[in-house]
């Protein structure tokens, strides 16, 4: 006998909401377009995440998690670091070629609020940091000479196809950036 699954939640739904919503339309996705998507009352969001501003916070701590998750997957293609650093760019190609791609999440949660002191500002860095240290573990482990200053590159390229796959239809920056990573591995 299996038991049923429960349902989730408003404040489950309000998150997969929002992460769907923030990424399709961008942060300034009203309101209103949340709670309905959601099928929650207002009351709701301001309960589980004090308004909107709490919910951008607490989907883009979600969206980190996952994403640093898919870049471990992403590292764990390669038997070496040099091989895993350079497949990364492999995958990131098939990422940006998916129609659902919209670009970088980060760079456009930064984009969307300009008060420095928005706490959706201290995700994003938490996410660039969180992904730095991955490659500079990888790095590291390659015996690169200069680990910081290459995860710093690496990171440039990364955010670069991101943003470049966004607006290149057809177009393969992640492959364009696979060459120059090589470079910078050595």
């Amino acid at each position: 006998m299996t038991t049923p699954r429960k349902a989730p939640g408003p404040r489950e739904r309000l998150l997969e909401s929002g992460q769907h919503l923030f990424y399709s339309q961008g942060a300034s996705v009203g309101v209103d377009a949340l709670l309905k998507e959601a099928n929650v009352a207002r009351r709701s969001l301001y309960e589980h995440f004090g308004g909107k501003d709490g919910l951008v916070t607490a989907v883009l701590r979600r969206a980190a998690e996952e994403d640093l998750a898919w870049y471990e997957e992403a590292l764990a293609g390669g038997t070496e670091p040099r091989a895993r650093l350079l497949g990364l760019f492999d995958r990131l190609d098939e990422l940006v070629a998916n129609a659902e791609f919209r670009g970088c999440r980060y760079f456009a949660t930064d984009l969307a609020f300009a008060d420095p002191a928005h706490p959706a500002h201290a995700e994003t860095e938490a996410f660039r940091l969180s992904l730095r240290a991955l490659l500079v573990r990888e790095l590291e482990a390659m015996g690169h000479r200069d680990p910081e200053r290459a995860a710093e590159q690496l990171h440039l390229l990364i955010e670069g196809a991101l943003v470049m796959g966004a607006t290149q239809d057809g177009r393969h920056p992640a492959l364009a950036a696979r060459a120059l990573a090589a470079t910078v591995l050595g």
